[in-house]
């Protein structure tokens, strides 16, 4: 009880600060590239991640931990990052937020596939009304889609579902902050050369936008899944990852608080809803 209870906290710690990539990204794309920000910040937590497994003399991962890790990589650190940001020039954000309410349910299916998870059918029909209350909650803000950016959101989000669960699967052997720094450390060919490749024309962007990366970089890319994953392992890949419902309703509200963005009076009914649905999939996972 105390591992699950333990679990819960580290997992929520770990949609906190993922919530706050939202408005840490709309500040950096003011000033840098989608292509290069979504680069820039997996190289820079790669580096990081390199540092961290050399000053801690981290054991190198099994033969075979390479290909789960390399599920990681390609999920979370390269396409979910990329995916969404090319989807996003084709569909709004409001419309974006109707696929990330299904990555909870994705992120569950994949526990059960790579996991070996067994929730109770009670769970599923509340992390099926909590993405419901997350996709009616984005259409009633409005927003069209197109086939090119649902067809890239959906690949996104099975993708980062894939990515969350063969992490939280690898991270019961290996620690949570090693998968992830392996995973970063991996993907540092492709990121690094992504990011010389796609370098800015000018550095003067000014220090919000140069604070937004990194935040992204070391928080967004590193700290945070150094919490999710934790929680995920300890907690149950299934149960832990509904707080993914929190996510939107979280970001929308630092928008608020740090942006000064307006929040739509349905958010707070539609945040009590979704609160109620993790809160029954946490008792039934």
């Amino acid at each position: 009880m105390r591992a699950m209870s333990a679990g819960w906290g580290s997992g929520f710690l770990g949609i906190l600060i993922f919530s706050a990539s939202l408005p840490a990204t709309r500040v950096a794309v003011a000033g840098f590239s989608p292509l290069f920000l979504t680069a820039a910040r997996a190289a820079i937590a790669g580096l990081i991640g390199a540092g961290l497994l050399l000053a801690f003399r981290a054991p190198r991962p099994l033969r075979r931990d390479l290909v789960p890790l390399a599920i990681v990589g390609l999920g979370v650190v390269i396409g979910f990052p990329l995916l969404t940001a090319l989807a996003l020039r084709h569909v709004t954000a409001a419309h974006s937020i109707v696929f990330l309410g299904l990555l909870p349910l994705a992120t569950a299916l994949f526990g059960v596939l790579r996991g070996n998870e067994r929730p109770k059918p009670a769970f599923w029909l509340f992390s099926g009304v909590g993405s419901l209350a997350v996709a009616g909650f984005a259409l009633a803000q409005g927003g069209a889609g197109s086939p090119a950016g649902d067809g890239m959101m959906l690949a996104a989000i099975l993708l980062c579902g894939l990515g969350y669960a063969e992490g939280a699967a690898l991270s019961r052997r290996l620690g949570g902050w090693q998968v992830i720094s392996w995973a970063l450390v991996l993907s540092l060919p492709v990121t690094l050369a992504l990011a010389l490749a796609s370098l800015p024309g000018t550095w003067d962007v000014g220090w919000p936008a140069w604070a937004a990366l990194a935040y992204v970089s070391v928080f967004s890319m590193l700290v945070g899944f150094v919490f999710w994953y934790r929680g995920l392992a300890l907690g149950g890949i299934a149960g832990v990852g509904q707080l993914q419902l929190l996510q939107p309703f979280l970001g929308l509200a630092l928008a608020g608080l740090l942006l000064h963005e307006p929040v739509a009076p349905g958010m707070l009914l539609a945040t009590a809803v979704v609160v109620l649905c993790v809160a029954g999939a946490k008792r039934y996972a």
